[in-house]
């Protein structure tokens, strides 16, 4: 497999530090607010990474953090009267909640940099004591002059960004580029003992202590959003290499950013789809499919338009799923599926193989899925199968219901509509279809017999 190395600006072949193993870390949200569409998009595209590799054998320990101490939640906690960690926890449990109805299998491991303190003190004295940091008046910074290979991430010179630096003035800084690691407290905020007096950790320090406490000093994969490149990720690098003397990440994998109408979306420009609110009128698949549809690294256009023509290719798949089921009878398929599932399958890992190249994976999908639709028996069986083996990495096929009666009742409702139709009565069938449709529900007639399935 090849994957395009951020720090290299190449596609490498992907060779973990342990055979068999795979250590991913991924920057999670900083929980001040209800997730949004953008938020979506790198946890659906390391979920399906993490997928594919367990579906090709390998034994996967991903984590991926909660920034629950920060100062976005200390002022928003402030505007609204309340606790700034109390909060922090109160959305992370909600961003975790709709990253659970998207289908995003939660990390092995989601530390929060709050309960993860003293390993973030132990990091920032190591650096102290090496002299690649320094005290001033309460807060610890990270010299960026000290790190020889500082901008080697985000490909920038030192000098230059020293520059066009547009940091905040400090006289606590020795340079305008050093980062904090360590805040001196003020009134009123969440504070923590440190040899430093009491403070609170900077931004970038704790994903390195969270990563390196649960993956070792080196890890295989290191992935976000673009836009953590600099500073975020650049400060990693320095901090980490320079505690540990030993590379950092093997691989660093960033996914484009979400954009409305050319713009990033941003709570401050007012641009921001909740993934709440979009699920209302969505299925989750749909957000999946949107960005499956598309190459991780490339900016994505976010659009309503995207949005139904994922809608449709989720009924699309659906409904081929659903008469593929009821068509399915076991026994020994022709030599003909069987090669179009192998040829299929084959190109499906080739594309995710290439920089997980999902947009030409979902191309092979939907060609064998045309190709599948009408097939009964014994061939409807395999492609069924190999439809639920191919899901083990998309994660797109309906889940298995748990409606109870609803379903029964369902069940009823479309042996009514097929009296109806039987006698000719299409106005009254038609009716029960569309009713059924506004509360979700998509009935399709086919072959086999009419089919249901729940769009949203």
């Amino acid at each position: 497999m090849k994957i395009y190395d951020t720090l290299t600006g190449e596609k490498r072949e992907f060779v973990p530090l342990h055979e068999g193993r795979v250590g991913m870390y991924v920057c999670g949200p900083t929980t001040y607010d209800y997730a949004h569409i953008g938020h979506a998009r790198p946890a659906i595209v390391f979920d399906m990474l993490r997928r594919f590799f367990e579906y090709r054998g390998y034994d996967v320990v991903l984590i991926s953090n909660i920034t629950d101490v920060d100062d976005k939640i200390i002022n928003k906690a402030r505007e609204r009267g309340e606790d700034p960690i109390e909060m922090a926890h109160y959305y992370a449990q909600e961003y975790l909640r709709d990253m659970d109805v998207l289908r995003v299998r939660r990390a092995n491991i989601i530390p929060k940099a709050t309960r993860h303190i003293e390993e973030i003190i132990e990091l920032v004295k190591t650096l102290v004591e090496k002299g690649y940091a320094y005290e001033s008046d309460g807060d610890v910074y990270f010299s960026v002059e000290k790190f020889k290979d500082y901008g080697k991430l985000s490909h920038r010179k030192l000098e230059d960004m020293i520059a066009g630096a547009r940091v905040e003035v400090s006289e606590k800084k020795r340079n305008p580029m050093d980062f904090a690691l360590w805040k001196a407290a003020k009134p009123g905020e969440p504070s923590w003992p440190s040899p430093w007096g009491q403070g609170r950790p900077g931004w970038h320090i704790e994903c390195s202590a969270m990563s390196m406490t649960y993956l070792g000093p080196t890890l295989d994969i290191h992935g976000g959003g673009a836009d953590l490149i600099f500073p975020h990720h650049e400060n990693e690098i320095a901090q980490s290499e320079a505690a540990t003397g030993k590379v950092f990440a093997r691989y660093w994998m960033h996914v484009g950013l979400v954009r409305f109408e050319e713009e990033k979306m941003s709570k401050s420009i007012g641009n921001v789809f909740l993934i709440r609110d979009v699920l209302k009128k969505y299925p989750p698949e749909a957000l999946r499919i949107m960005y499956i549809n598309s190459h991780y690294r490339k900016p994505y256009e976010f659009s309503e338009k995207n949005l139904e023509d994922a809608k449709t290719l989720v009924e699309k798949i659906w409904s081929t799923f659903y008469s593929l089921q009821k068509a399915a009878e076991d026994g020994e398929a022709s030599e003909e599926v069987k090669k179009k599932i192998e040829e299929t399958r084959e190109r499906i890992i080739l594309a995710l193989e290439d920089d997980f190249n999902t947009r030409e994976a979902m191309k092979h999908y939907l060609d064998f899925l045309n190709f599948a639709r009408n097939l009964d028996g014994e061939d409807a069986k395999a492609a069924l199968d190999f439809l639920k083996e191919m899901d083990e990495i998309f994660a797109i096929l309906p889940q298995e219901s748990s409606l109870g009666i609803e379903e029964n009742l369902i069940e009823l409702i479309l042996e009514v509509r097929n009296l109806l139709r039987k006698e000719k009565n299409y106005a009254l069938a038609d009716k029960i279809r569309d009713e059924l449709a506004n509360l979700g529900i998509k009935i399709e007639d086919t072959k086999n017999g009419s089919l249901w399935y729940r769009t949203r």
